[in-house]
């Protein structure tokens, strides 16, 4: 099997996946101040610990963005637990389809999962919106 172009680049330069190379390229191509996986933010019920992708902001506003291909449901519950116990955390994602549905036989999209439960999303790059609200640029 041979692997995505994107996803070994991705992995060659540091990333974890194509998305990821893709949505760095964009922050260096629109002269964005960024940091990739940054720090670590523990959370509960069992000390566990969530790794941004990105890290955006300037005068001490901040966007975390993650990039997500698949949306399984660990991660779902994942950033239900972060919103709880960081409300004034502002995370955002960006997926390669946020019309795939959550599992198969499901009625619901990753986008339609993000509205439900009070997350920002995208497609496939960053809106230039969040760009200018958290650096300006």
């Amino acid at each position: 099997m041979k692997p995505i172009k994107g996803l070994a680049r991705g992995i060659k330069e540091g990333y974890r996946s194509g998305l990821e190379v893709s949505v760095g390229k964009q922050l260096n191509e629109e002269g964005v101040a960024w940091n990739y996986e940054p720090y670590r933010i523990p959370y509960t019920p069992k000390i566990q610990h969530y790794t941004p992708d990105f890290s955006i902001g300037s005068n001490g506003k901040e966007l975390l963005v993650e990039t997500k291909g698949r949306f399984i449901a660990r991660d779902r519950t994942k950033h239900l637990l972060l919103k709880e116990q960081y409300p004034d955390m502002d995370l955002r994602f960006v997926f390669t389809n946020p019309n795939q549905k959550l599992y198969k036989g499901s009625r619901t999209t990753y986008g339609q999962w993000c509205d439900k439960h009070g997350f920002k999303y995208a497609k496939g790059t960053i809106p230039r919106e969040w760009l200018i609200e958290f650096s300006g640029a």
